[in-house]
């Protein structure tokens, strides 16, 4: 099967990370495959590739296997440039890195979660809750949502209020005075834009009566998005077994880089180490060979897979931690 610029994003269509980069692709017209996965683990595909990373996004280009939507986002960027939607000037993009770091690491998405209404089919699913307790280390009992609920609406509507008074207070279209849509307000957006869809904000609290600037900008987008979606290619859709198969037979997608010799964890190249997250989904580790460590990155060379060939997993600094590994073998500690 024919994979669109050799690139494969593993997701599910409501997860609010994963439609980062799904409008990301969308607004940029690239065509891709995608392969579905389930909400909740086991993700077979992923376990068969070797993977132990368990959350969602991730994306492979040839035999390399990008985690974080904040890393597929500049690794796409990157690869394509014309065109780009990322920020020119510097100052631009210290706004951008800025809301990026914002609506994820100030534990802004982890309060809107809070907020889902309890009447959701999923909200519904002992599994669901199961996977997600797990996934979070916090309960996501029904009556241990709703007592958090009040401080995270504060929490919230204090960020729908520093958008309406800030960048968006001089009435501009998008957060970068832009002519059209940037990255900086796909970083932005997401979070905002996933509680309006859901109903999830009490009127009396947010509403578009209150923010109205803010509504307006989820408006614009929607209607950016929706112009690009009739012109853009759809994703191809391909199956577990046969995205397993062209990753292990693909190019490495980009060189092995080095590892930066001033780096404070003093690791070497070759090292064996372990790669996590340390926010969420933190209890799965990935293991391999180290083969890039940088100030942005760090790459593991993993066999860990059905086929016992090398790939390659990349995450960002940011939000992850590299430890050097420690007893057992790579596969028992995945």
């Amino acid at each position: 099967m024919s994979v669109p610029n050799n690139i494969i994003l593993f997701h599910y269509p409501y997860s609010p990370f994963a439609r980062r980069v799904t409008w990301y692709l969308t607004l940029r017209g690239i065509e891709y495959a995608q392969c579905i996965q389930p909400p909740i683990l086991p993700r077979k595909d992923l376990s068969d590739l070797g993977i132990s990373y368990r959350r969602i996004p991730l994306m492979s280009i040839g035999r390399d296997v990008y985690l974080d939507s904040r890393l597929i986002l500049r690794k796409l960027e990157a690869k394509f440039p014309d065109g780009a939607l990322g920020a020119k000037s510097g100052e631009q993009q210290g706004i951008q890195r800025l809301l990026e770091r914002y609506t994820i690491d100030s534990g802004l998405f982890d309060r809107a979660a809070s907020l889902l209404p309890s009447s959701l089919p999923l909200m519904q699913d002992p599994k669901f809750k199961k996977d997600r307790e797990e996934f979070s280390g916090r309960s996501w009992s029904e009556e241990d949502l709703e007592k958090r609920k009040p401080e995270s609406l504060v929490y919230v509507r204090d960020a729908f209020n520093l958008l309406e008074t800030t960048l968006l207070a001089d009435g501009r279209d998008w957060i970068l005075r832009s002519e059209k849509v940037t990255l900086a307000d796909i970083e932005a957006i997401w979070v905002f834009h996933w509680l309006v869809e859901l109903n999830a904000l009490p009127q009396n609290v947010v509403s578009a009566e209150t923010y109205p600037k803010v509504y307006a900008w989820i408006a614009r987008f929607r209607a950016a998005l929706k112009s690009a979606k009739s012109s853009a290619p759809k994703p191809v859709s391909i199956q577990g077994p046969d995205a397993i198969k062209h990753i292990i037979n693909a190019e490495f997608a980009e060189p092995s880089g080095g590892v930066d010799k001033s780096d404070p964890l003093a690791l070497n190249e070759g090292d064996d180490v372990e790669l996590w997250p340390i926010d969420s989904g933190f209890s799965h580790h990935d293991r391999g060979k180290l083969v890039v460590l940088t100030p942005e990155e760090v790459t593991v060379a993993s066999r860990n897979n059905s086929h016992g060939k090398e790939i390659r997993i990349h995450a960002g600094r940011w939000g992850f931690r590299v430890a050097r590994a420690t007893g057992g073998t790579e596969s028992s500690r995945l």
